[in-house]
């Protein structure tokens, strides 16, 4: 291995112009993993079908962005990274206008699968890009940027989404795709450009991996199935589940056994070799556990258990994301000062106390305001992590890696958010019957407080004008209050195993290489 220095290359154009234009790219394609989501109901309106049909929007959106992901940057190397990056854009925003204009179920599925291939390429390019634009010691203050982008995005869906749904019609949440899509294009056509050992790569004869892809396909399409649709029906009880499951396990341990020894593989898991690579993708999977986890708990538990609509669910998320709207930026100057492992610990400590607050102070009674300020204890270690992360998978690595590096690193991402998201919903609906059983054991006549509670709820509902029916509302009554606090017990479990999670991770960091601050460069010892 030839050693050597990053950063000598320079694009022609101001670096933090490209950064603009590819984050607001990125933006959309994420913006659009979570904007469908309150529209369901609407969408399955609108086109005949039922609420359980109509989240293969969803899921086929999700599968199709999976596996592209990790092969984007093989696709890059063949075809030229900006080439690639704005075919993205063109395949993502003609198959937003397809979805808006689809009539019926099956076609919006079919443009949903579209639309993830062509979003599928958009993040990890993004990413790419601004690794080469920025030498190493800025690059810190580009992924700050892009932070932005991937932690907001998350949390804006939903609300514009619902607001979008409410005010006009379900169709506009693809719509709103196409300016911001042709303003990319025509942005990035003039202002981005590839590298030369990108150049140099691109139109080189390459055999292609049908086995490897076919491998990756099936692996990854019955992961992210799986993930998706086990607790909807009941894990592993359900044949299909199972049978996804032994899909997933087969196709991608001999998906990692085939790549290994390939010359030219469509994905480098080679690079996991480098521990400071593993490490770094290891910590950007639970970064996607516990930040996705907790951005599903929060408003799930408001609208479900204390009245809330969408909208407002989303507004005591706005909050945090304006907290990390300031913090990511100051985060990003600080990489050129403290070497990334220390702000990635730092992070952990940060989401563990937040995670860990939240089980003293959540609970049935608590206000919109104070919801609001969990929310921000929750997300305040985000930014300490996933830009310190982003910056240490780089590191150690020849720049001719950055497209694959990139790649794996959102794959990562996203995987750990589909299980974050799958695991918080089963362990709630799990744990929410366990603490009923327990709470029920108290709830019987032989109990005097019980019998007591009855008498009292059984009273206002006769002096309400009910008269002797007064005690079957009240037994309803107590029942409907038993369950609301065994659920919130079991919101409060999963919130203490994000914390522990968060801890964990604390230690994990210190697996990391410290990396060059203050100027340094990345000096590239190995592959």
């Amino acid at each position: 291995m030839t050693a050597g220095t990053e950063g000598a290359w320079q694009p022609k154009t101001n670096p933090w112009l490209i950064a603009v234009v590819v984050a607001v790219a990125a933006f959309m394609e994420i913006l659009d993993t979570s904007i469908a989501n309150v529209a369901l109901p609407h969408i399955a309106g609108n086109l005949g079908a039922t609420n359980d049909e109509s989240t293969w929007v969803l899921t086929s959106y999700l599968v199709s962005n999976a596996i592209i992901l990790p092969v984007s940057g093989w696709i890059a190397g063949v075809f030229g990274r900006t080439r690639y990056f704005m075919a993205s854009i063109v395949l993502f925003t003609v198959s937003s206008l397809l979805c808006g204009l689809a009539p019926s179920l099956p076609f919006l599925i079919v443009f949903r699968i579209v639309q993830g291939g062509g979003g599928g390429g958009l993040q990890p390019m993004a990413q790419a890009i601004l690794a080469d634009t920025f030498p190493p010691e800025r690059r810190g203050l580009a992924f700050g940027l892009f932070g932005v982008t991937t932690i907001l995005a998350p949390t804006v869906g939903p609300t514009l989404g619902g607001w979008i749904t409410d005010n006009y019609n379900w169709r506009w949440i693809f719509y709103i795709n196409l300016p911001v899509g042709i303003l990319a294009l025509l942005l990035v056509a003039r202002l981005v450009e590839d590298p030369p050992y990108l150049r140099a790569k691109r139109g080189a004869s390459v055999k292609f991996d049908y086995i490897g892809v076919a491998l990756l396909v099936l692996g990854v399409g019955a992961l992210q199935l799986m993930l998706d649709k086990g607790q909807e029906d009941d894990w592993f009880a359900s044949h299909f589940i199972v049978v996804l499951a032994v899909i997933a396990t087969v196709c991608l341990i001999g998906l990692v056994v085939w790549e290994w020894f390939r010359q030219d593989p469509v994905i480098e898991v080679r690079l996991f070799k480098n521990l400071n690579f593993f490490t770094a993708n290891l910590l950007m999977f639970m970064t996607g556990v516990v930040l996705f986890a907790a951005l599903v708990m929060l408003p799930q538990f408001l609208q479900t258990l204390m009245g809330y609509s969408a909208t407002m669910a989303g507004i005591v998320l706005s909050t945090s994301g304006l907290v990390l709207l300031i913090e990511l930026p100051i985060v990003g100057q600080l990489t050129t000062r403290i070497p990334a492992r220390y702000l990635i610990a730092f992070g952990w400590l940060l989401l563990a106390a937040g995670m860990y607050y939240t089980i003293g102070h959540l609970d049935l009674l608590i206000s919109s305001g104070h919801a609001q300020w969990l929310r921000v204890a929750q997300a305040a270690g985000v930014g300490f992590v996933f830009v310190p992360v982003t910056l240490a998978a780089y590191t150690g690595l020849p720049p001719e890696k950055s497209n694959s590096i990139s790649g794996t690193l959102n794959f990562m991402r996203n995987i750990g958010a589909s299980v974050g998201t799958s695991m918080v919903t089963t362990l709630i609906a799990r744990g929410a019957q366990v603490h009923q059983v327990a709470l029920s054991a108290h709830a019987t006549t032989f109990n005097p407080q019980f019998r007591q509670a009855v008498a009292m709820r059984a009273q206002r509902f006769a002096l309400a004008g009910r008269g002797a029916a007064g005690r079957a509302p009240a037994y309803a009554a107590i029942y409907d209050g038993l369950i609301r606090q065994a659920t919130t017990l079991a919101y409060l479990d999963v919130f203490g195993l994000l914390a522990a999670l968060a801890a964990l991770m604390f230690l994990t960091t210190f697996l990391l290489k410290t990396n060059p601050v203050g100027g340094g460069r990345t000096v590239v010892v190995g592959e």
